[in-house]
């Protein structure tokens, strides 16, 4: 039996690996962990939320530069820890966008950076502000002088929108994956146990079934998500408790046609106990409508997620989700800017369609017919 499963794992593999749409479809789905992960890393502002803001820089172009001046703060450290690279770290510098800058003895002396056509009076700034943080003289010009480049312009804030979209995957990613984990550990029990014992038990599991089934998903969401309060882990566990009744009815079919095979019989005339049943020869044999469905809800879930941020109940700012990106900037499209709100939306759009595209390509490879 073991050997029989094997070769059928295989073949799946085998099936999804000649699928052309199913291997662009993974490669898609593991570009978006990969950013997820290591988001910070690959954004240019490492600020939490890269929510870094200069409003002299706000709304300018893709590829845009900017000499910047950093002073840093009180309780400015020059030692980054391992979170501080998949967490991002507090805001410990004052970025100033500068036209040109000169070291005089000790005083830095430069004119600020005031738009296109605007020339500012000179400032003075003891180098005091860096030398007390044991940052030498040297080190300025090297670390706290730069000319930064922002890939994707800047939004109304002057933030990098390049960041602010990279960091946002981790929003609409995390919540696909965590409200997927919440409907699997919910529906396969319910599902389990009332496709198993059929009955009274199977009777009240599917009223609540069709009660829950039969309220709009995105209604329940905002209920669920008001009676728990805005915020990020809040929306992760709204959207996964309305997602198991999906899992929940596609397991108890699944019960319903196993219950009465062979292997089953043969296990209860061994004297197996009803839970080694259900989870150890049962459940197995039925993970592959699971993992398709699984593959549905999470794109489901990153609709749904971006559908309430855009509202405002999702993920709120300064945290960056790609649902709340098109909310800020929707009104770009027409006025200009058109890409602060076009790509982001590009984004749930492709990732989106692979998790679809991934879901049919698993159904056709796990298709025993």
């Amino acid at each position: 039996m073991e050997q029989q499963s094997r070769s059928f794992n295989q073949i799946a593999i085998q099936k999804i690996k000649k699928n052309p749409l199913g291997i662009v479809s993974l490669s898609l789905i593991l570009l978006a962990a990969l950013v997820t992960i290591f988001a910070y890393f690959i954004s240019a502002d490492k600020v939490i939320d890269a929510n870094q803001q200069n409003v002299i820089l706000a709304h300018k172009p893709m590829g845009f530069q900017q000499k910047i001046l950093e002073i840093p703060l009180d309780h400015y450290t020059r030692n980054n820890s391992l979170s501080d690279y998949f967490f991002g770290k507090p805001i410990e510098t004052e970025q100033i966008a500068i036209d040109s800058y000169s070291i005089k003895g000790e005083n830095i002396s430069y004119i600020p950076y005031l738009g296109d056509g605007l020339k500012g009076e000179p400032v003075e700034i003891s180098t005091n502000e860096w030398t007390s943080k044991g940052i030498n003289l040297s080190e300025i010009e090297q670390e706290f002088i730069y000319d930064k480049t922002f890939l994707l312009g800047t939004d109304a804030y002057g933030r990098d929108f390049y960041s602010r979209l990279v960091i946002g995957t981790r929003i609409s990613f995390l919540i696909g994956f965590i409200a997927v984990f919440i409907s699997l550990i919910v529906g396969i029990p319910i599902g389990a146990i009332g496709g198993y014992y059929r009955g009274k038990v199977d009777d009240v599991i599917m009223w609540v079934i069709n009660v829950v089934w039969s309220i709009p998903t995105l209604l329940l969401v905002i209920a669920i998500t008001l009676a728990l309060g805005k915020g990020f882990w809040q929306i992760f566990v709204a959207v996964g408790l309305t997602m198991w009744v999906e899992v929940a009815r596609v397991v108890r079919g699944q019960f319903i046609s196993y219950r009465e095979k062979e292997f089953v019989e043969a296990a209860r005339a061994l004297g197996f106990s009803d839970m080694r049943i259900i989870f150890k020869e049962i459940l197995p044999n039925i993970l592959a409508p699971v993992i398709v469905i699984s593959a549905a809800n999470f794109a489901a879930a990153i609709l749904v997620e971006s559908g309430l941020s855009f509202l405002g109940i999702g993920a709120q700012p300064p945290t960056p989700s790609w649902g709340n990106l098109i909310k800020e900037n929707y009104s770009h499209i027409i006025v200009g800017d058109a890409h602060l709100a076009l790509l982001p939306g590009l984004a749930i759009m492709l990732l989106v369609l692979a998790f679809n595209v991934f879901g049919n390509v698993l159904r056709d490879a796990f298709d025993v017919k």
